[in-house]
């Protein structure tokens, strides 16, 4: 339940997130071209896109789709197989520790400074994301080590083949693929 609801809300964040850069960036070529550069164009949208990254590499993350060893782990079997995973995830995990540390480090010495572009914007809003990414990644490894301690071939839950649906191979050879 709870992975569901940090699943929806990375997904409508990266979203959103692109949408808004897609739009800074159209209409920043586009003023461009007019002769009329906005001034806030490239800050914003270097912003955009740090905050894009991050929240993407957490969703990414939560996936079973970013860091890790997941061609090593899925050869191993037992106690091998777990303290690859483990060790591999207390990695990652203490990692992004530090990474949201030195994050919150960064805002604390952007307190009071602001954008250069868009003087009303704290600079500190702007690098949260980088803290609040680093928890986000932590959350995401959190809430899917349970399907990297599972066996099986796939560590990513959403690509593996459902019961009812022919994985390729077998759908090969029973005539359905390509020749």
């Amino acid at each position: 339940m709870l992975k569901t609801g940090v699943r929806r809300f990375l997904e409508g964040a990266v979203l959103v997130l692109l949408a808004a850069l897609a739009v800074v960036v159209v209409v920043g070529v586009g003023f461009r071209k007019a002769g009329a550069a906005l001034v806030w164009y490239d800050e914003v949208a270097s912003i955009l896109l740090a905050w894009l990254t991050y929240y993407g590499a957490a969703l990414a993350a939560l996936r079973r789709a970013h860091i890790g060893v997941p061609t090593l782990a899925q050869r191993l079997t037992g106690r091998a197989r777990l303290a690859v995973v483990l060790v591999a995830e207390g990695a990652i995990i203490a990692f992004f520790a530090a990474v949201a540390w030195a994050g919150w480090q960064v805002v604390r010495v952007l307190e009071g400074t602001t954008l250069v572009s868009l003087p009303s914007v704290p600079a500190a809003l702007a690098q949260s994301v980088i803290p609040i990414g680093a928890v986000l990644f932590i959350l995401a490894q959190l809430l899917s080590l349970k399907d990297a301690l599972s066996p099986g071939d796939a560590l990513c839950p959403e690509d593996a083949p459902s019961p009812e649906e022919p994985r390729s191979d077998e759908a090969v050879s029973a005539g359905e693929g390509e020749p």
